[in-house]
């Protein structure tokens, strides 16, 4: 930890420094390397030539015969000697040899080693100043060793007389390890030169790997990162909103618990968010980046859907797709849609219920009892309910009789009637009410709308209502202009509408697609039975809906009829 008041070395500079150490290091190590190896390659070398010299001299005939003169103790170190020695042909042929090949000496000894030929002719006749005995037991060596030339890699070669295995001197050939060390010394450059430049080449590729860091961490520091880790896991799975994040190459990058649930998909994180499992309405909403509240049914939720982009310092980071539950809230609001139709009926009722009391007070204080007497038979035998709604005694649920009383009721206001069909029959009472009258809602809503929009002066709207055990059947006819050939294959998919959705949040396309995934969530459907009709006055769509188990035996009697 950094004392206080010291700021803290950033982790990327660290890690830039940390590089180029290491790069050092290792290029430094490979040069040490590189060094010893040369020098050991380039000494073997050098003793390789120094013995084929060495050899190419000793299988000279006339060294061979020369030498072969001097047998041991014939050579005296005199001045004589000397002189006759370096003029002598063993001395020629070692000076010739020197000079042609660059060699720091070539000596010739007889078998007792003492020098016949040698670059300073006042060494003549003398003892040489290494040990010969390895050349002058038969075998060649390679050693380096200090002379009176100075050091040097040389190589000792026997010399054998003519016609005989009997050695009778040696070749020794030296070369200055000057020599070695200034090739050694320019290997060395070069190898420096080469060095330097990938040291070069790695300090700038870990300053732009620093620089590629810091772009994809945004600039944030480990600890910083962590805590951000933190926060994200904290408050995404926190919240009651779904969360679905991709990147610019839109592949997912975070998906939290809520909107797994919502919008029933696999974790994917890493795959296309193609292949993840969104339904084609919150796919598009999301590629379209709508930032506009779009609802949307996934399984049985209903689910309000918003796109928008993530950028940083002008930089696109991907999107983000929000997800909030509307499946409660949607229940709730057909439940307080249904409170509030059954409300206008009932206020309806009252209205006509209080003027009929009127009427009849006022033929009770006119003493006129008998017409007051038809007029409680009329409340008692009919009723505002029965009044409203012919045929609707064939429904026992109370319920489902005063949702399709309510309906009634707002299709008369929209200039609609709306009538039971001659097979309706419900002996039993609704089970799940909610998903019924959403489904049935549905259809008499837009039932309604299309009689009420269309040009037939006959607007009716029938809808029958059949029971088959615990399953119910509706069917829904309108007096409308019947649905367009060219919506007919989508008209169940989510988005798609007949209507004009302007001024209508998040546009109309849900209702029938939500409806259909209540009853196949109960295992029945529905779907379009006729685009047109065919007999008049019901000229328009008529829509078939199945939803099994849904009804119940009913434990009241029937009402007795009056």
């Amino acid at each position: 930890m950094a004392n206080e008041g010291t700021p803290a070395v950033r982790l990327r500079t660290q890690v830039l420094l940390l590089q180029i150490v290491v790069v050092t290091l290792t290029l430094g190590v490979a040069f040490a390397v590189f060094g010893y190896v040369s020098d050991q390659r380039l000494r073997d070398a050098y003793g390789q030539r120094a013995l084929a010299i060495a050899r190419t001299v000793a299988a000279d005939p006339a060294v061979r015969g020369e030498v072969a003169q001097y047998t041991a103790g014939t050579v005296a170190p005199d001045l004589e000697q000397r002189q006759q020695l370096a003029a002598g042909p063993l001395e020629r042929v070692a000076v010739d040899t020197t000079q042609r090949t660059g060699a720091l000496f070539v000596v010739i000894t007889d078998e007792a080693g003492i020098r016949l030929a040698h670059p300073d002719q006042a060494r003549l006749a003398e003892h040489v100043s290494t040990d010969p005995s390895e050349a002058l037991s038969g075998r060649e060596i390679i050693v380096e060793e200090r002379g009176t030339l100075g050091d040097s890699m040389r190589a000792k070669v026997p010399v054998v007389a003519p016609d005989s295995d009997r050695v009778v001197g040696q070749v020794s050939v030296g070369i200055s390890t000057t020599a070695i060390r200034g090739q050694l010394l320019d290997d060395l450059r070069t190898a420096a030169l080469l060095i330097g430049a990938a040291l070069i080449v790695g300090i700038l590729g870990s300053a732009m790997l620093a620089r590629r860091w810091r772009g994809l961490t945004l600039g944030l520091e480990p600890a910083e990162l962590a805590e951000l880790v933190r926060s994200q896991a904290a408050v995404l799975h926190g919240i009651g909103a779904g969360v679905l994040a991709v990147d610019s190459s839109w592949r997912t990058t975070f998906v939290n618990d809520e909107a797994r649930r919502l919008l029933d998909i696999d974790t994917g994180i890493g795959r296309p968010v193609d292949e993840i499992g969104l339904t084609p309405r919150v796919l598009e909403v999301f590629r379209s980046l709508d930032e506009q509240p779009t609802p949307a049914t996934v399984g049985s939720h209903i689910v309000v859907v918003s796109a928008r982009p993530v950028s940083r310092d002008g930089r696109d980071l991907g999107a983000v797709l929000t997800v909030r539950d509307r499946t409660d809230v949607e229940s709730l609001t057909r439940q307080l849609d249904a409170v509030q139709s059954m409300s206008t009926v009932l206020r309806a009722q009252r209205h006509e219920f209080s003027n009929k009391m009127h009427l009849l007070s006022g033929l009770l204080h006119g003493r006129r009892t008998e017409e007051a007497s038809h007029v409680i038979d009329e409340l008692i035998g009919a009723g505002p309910l029965g009044a409203a709604t012919p045929g609707i005694d064939a429904i026992h649920d109370a319920y489902l009789q005063a949702f399709l009383a309510a309906k009634a009721a707002h299709s008369r206001e929209s200039g609609v009637e709306l009538v039971l069909g001659p097979n309706t029959w419900v002996a039993g009472n609704l089970a799940d009410p909610v998903d019924v009258t959403t489904v049935l809602g549905n259809l008499l809503d837009n039932a309604i709308e299309a009689a009420r929009m269309s040009d037939n002066p006959m607007k009716q709207v029938e809808v029958e209502l059949v029971q088959e055990d615990s399953t119910l059947h509706i069917v829904v006819a309108d007096s409308g202009d019947g649905i367009a050939t060219g919506v007919i294959d989508s008209l169940f998919t989510e988005g798609a509408s007949t209507r004009d959705d302007r001024g209508v949040p998040g546009g109309r396309g849900v209702g029938l697609a939500l409806i259909r995934q209540i009853a196949r969530a109960h295992g029945g459907d529905v779907r379009l039975a006729s685009a047109h009709g065919d007999n008049a006055p019901l000229l328009g769509a008529e829509f078939i809906a199945r939803i099994p188990g849904v009804l119940v035996d009913s434990e009241m009697p029937w009402p007795q009829q009056i």
